[in-house]
């Protein structure tokens, strides 16, 4: 298994094609933003993080500037995640923040937050709640901080 920038792949169109199956409503506004080209729009500077098995896309998620807390002072996040279901159960999601944090040491980021309506998943990661806020389509959603 690896992690892989799906921005730096030279494999796009299969990876996409793997991201399509994800029957999430968020990962298809995700594959959305990467057709119409508006990823870097819509969330700023950053990487859609994919942990794969040969050919096989187990989990992503995103680290970007921007999530689905807008306005704010807080940055960056980490958005989208997703893992499939066949793949659940293994805490790949763990592999994924170990990516994170090894990109956010480089830059000298010190923390990285999450919007969820989720109770009890992150903090299995070393997680701290943080406080609700409202997102972008008016709703209240839990945030969590994970500090490097």
């Amino acid at each position: 298994m690896k992690v892989i920038d799906y921005f730096e792949s030279d494999r796009q169109a299969h990876w996409l094609q793997e991201l399509k199956k994800s029957d999430w409503s968020a990962g298809k506004l995700l594959v959305r933003m990467i057709e119409e080209e508006t990823f870097f729009k819509e969330l700023g500077a950053g990487k859609l993080l994919m942990l794969t098995d040969g050919d096989a896309l187990l989990s992503y998620c995103t680290y970007a500037e921007w999530d689905d807390i807008q306005p704010t002072e807080l940055t960056p996040w980490m958005g989208f995640v997703y893992t499939f279901p066949a793949h659940r159960g293994h805490r790949y999601v763990g592999l994924l923040f170990a990516e994170i944090e090894r990109l956010a040491k480089e830059t000298g980021v010190g923390a990285v937050y999450i919007s969820t309506p989720h109770v009890g998943l992150y903090e299995k990661y070393g997680c701290t709640f943080y406080g609700v806020m409202t997102d972008i389509t008016g709703k209240p959603s839990r945030i969590y901080q994970k500090k490097f």
